[in-house]
């Protein structure tokens, strides 16, 4: 008789404590002040990252180009001397030592048009570099994220298994008194052993999610890192048309392609000057034997080069950056609808994810909480049996824990919408603050 009152009393106790827990758990910290933040993780991967360090050489290393390309033609000099001579002739009848400096003057500015070559892809490798740096900070947002869900997957795992801890222990107390079948025991020892097997999968994605995270800052993979911060959902404005004209501007890839054409007309340009010919001016000086001064005779001169002789060479010339230019046109072309068609579908997942995260949060989840509130006093008017309470609860969690999912791909599919556009994206302004901005 002790035991059926006891047995009674236990199931109100646990009612108690399980569902007096906050619906929407936040992760917490093991230890104060141990909180990774996603600035922190974003600033170190672009300060320490080898490859976007090598992208920054890169670009660096180009823009050496564009002094060499301006520069004119070396400067000649030639000095002679006669070694012997095998027949008579009078002293001071030719000279024996003779010096020259020649200099080519490019008065067609071929060279002023190599440089503005060189400058379209200087400023296509730094974009280069700009997309370098926006995949690593996606990446970096992407790891963070997986991250934090993790963490608070776990959490919740942890949570489901105490209450099927709790509902294990009530259900053999209830098989002992004969109320309950052993199909109750074995089902929720069944569904424990489920939860722990998940547990062990979640501290996976944590390991793995510290390890991408570690590289991209160029830390050891096992180096410890804090918990990050709990995911928060926050809106931003997605207009079809503003971020198809954000990507447009600003996406490197469209950028890179936009200045292959203009180093590409350049090289046109300077083609069409390669049939300007270049006079080289020189001064030359001569030194008879029998002369007592330094130089005898000073000579100045000029000469020109002649391709009108070479015909078919600049016309081939002309013929391949012509088509240089048509195919970076098309390749300008194809990288736009390619932008467009990506934004678009990046676009539609961004939507889909923060549609769902919506109706998790403003419905799924207040409906999963009622229907527990709803059990509860079922149970209390002897109305519902205390298993379905538990499942309620459990049905609870397990929507929190997709609503948690939910959340984390919708940051993902902003990180990488991001990446595609080439810039941040704005938040989204409610109707409240549009209406103060508007006074």
């Amino acid at each position: 008789m002790k035991l059926k009152i006891l047995f009674c009393m236990l199931p109100g106790l646990l009612i108690a404590g399980v569902l007096l827990a906050d619906p929407l758990p936040q992760p917490t910290e093991a230890a104060a002040g141990n909180v990774l933040s996603l600035d922190t993780v974003v600033a170190e991967v672009l300060s320490n990252n080898p490859s976007l360090k090598a992208a920054r050489a890169n670009w660096e290393a180009v823009k050496e180009r564009i002094p060499q390309a301006r520069a004119w033609e070396d400067p000649r000099a030639s000095f002679d001397v006669s070694a012997d001579r095998f027949v008579d002739v009078p002293q001071n009848a030719f000279p024996d030592e003779k010096f020259m400096v020649e200099q080519t003057l490019p008065i067609s500015g071929k060279n002023r048009l190599r440089g503005r070559a060189a400058g379209a892809e200087a400023v296509g490798a730094f974009e280069e570099f700009h997309r370098r740096e926006h995949e690593l900070v996606e990446r970096a947002r992407g790891a963070y994220f997986s991250l934090a869900n993790a963490y608070i997957q776990l959490e919740l795992n942890r949570k489901n298994a105490a209450l099927m801890k709790q509902f294990a222990e009530i259900s053999r107390k209830k098989y002992e008194v004969g109320t309950r079948t052993e199909a109750d025991v074995l089902s929720a020892e069944t569904e424990l052993a489920r939860l722990d097997e998940a547990a062990f999968d979640f501290q996976r994605e944590i390991s793995d999610a510290q390890t991408r995270i570690n590289t991209l800052m160029d830390r050891p993979a096992q180096t410890l890192l804090g918990r990050p911060a709990p995911l928060e959902f926050k809106p931003v404005d997605l207009s079809l048309e503003k971020v198809e004209g954000m990507a447009l501007a600003h996406r490197p890839e469209v950028l890179i392609a936009e200045q292959k054409i203009a180093a590409a007309q350049a090289r046109l340009d300077a083609a069409h000057k390669e049939w300007v010919p270049e006079p080289a001016f020189r001064v030359e000086g001569d030194r008879y034997n029998g002369a007592s001064q330094a130089v005898s005779e000073l000579l100045v001169g000029f000469s020109i080069n002649l391709p009108w002789f070479n015909r078919a060479k600049y016309k081939a010339a002309i013929r391949e950056n012509q088509k240089m230019v048509e195919s970076a046109r098309h390749e300008l072309d194809a990288v736009r609808l390619d932008t467009l068609g990506m934004v678009r579908d990046q676009l539609k997942k961004a939507e889909t994810f923060h549609h769902h995260t919506e109706l998790f949060r403003d419905k799924l989840l207040p409906l999963a909480e009622q229907t527990v509130t709803a059990k509860r006093l079922g149970y209390e008017t002897d109305k519902a049996g205390f298993l379905e309470l538990l499942a309620a609860q459990q049905t609870a969690r397990e929507v929190e824990s997709v609503y948690w999912d939910h959340l984390m791909h919708y940051e993902m599919a902003l990180a990488e919408l991001e990446v595609l556009v080439g810039a941040p994206l704005a938040p989204a302004v409610s109707p409240t603050e549009h209406q103060h901005d508007s006074k």
